[in-house]
This record gives C-alpha cells, sequence and structure tokens, in this order.
C-alpha cells in the first residue's frame, strides 16, 4: 500500500514519494508535503530549465535560481519556463 500526503502543490491527497529525495529538513519538507506526481513534473521541468537555459549545476547562483523556481512551482505561482515554451495541449 502506498503513502499518501496531502500535496502542497495540488492541495489534495495524493500518493507520496517513497523517500525523501535528498537529505536533511529540505528532503523531509518535500517527503512529507509533496506527492510523487508533483515531484515528477518537477523534475522534467528541472531538467528542461537546465537543458535549454544552459545552466551549470556547480554555480550556486544556478542552485538558488532553481530552489527559487521549485517553491514557486509547488505554491503554484507563476514560474520561469524557457524561452518560447509552449505547453502540451491536453
Amino acid at each position: 500500500m502506498s503513502r499518501t500526503v496531502f500535496c502542497r502543490k495540488y492541495q489534495q491527497e495524493m500518493e507520496g514519494l517513497e523517500r525523501a529525495p535528498y537529505p536533511g529538513p529540505k528532503g523531509q519538507d518535500i517527503y512529507e508535503h509533496v506527492s510523487k506526481q508533483a515531484w515528477q513534473e518537477w523534475l522534467k521541468h528541472q531538467t528542461m530549465l537546465i537543458n535549454e537555459k544552459h545552466l551549470n549545476m556547480l554555480e550556486p547562483e544556478t542552485q538558488t535560481f532553481l530552489q527559487q523556481e521549485f517553491d514557486k512551482f509547488l505554491a503554484g505561482e507563476e514560474y520561469e519556463q524557457p524561452e518560447g515554451y509552449v505547453p502540451p495541449s491536453d
């Protein structure tokens, strides 16, 4: 039986992650409040940002930028999209 969490992004009970995505308080917070679906969507979006914007993950500015975008993503706020991005239609 999978565990459920009240997802911060979707504001409803959803399937949770199997384990914290990384160590420490931030990883634990994600484990407790972010659904598996929202986490997978963020990983896809983060990868797109890194590739399209040619971000260097070794730079502290990049890490800060991605953390800010992650917070916006979860809060339902507008978050950074690559230039010319058109979301897929359902």
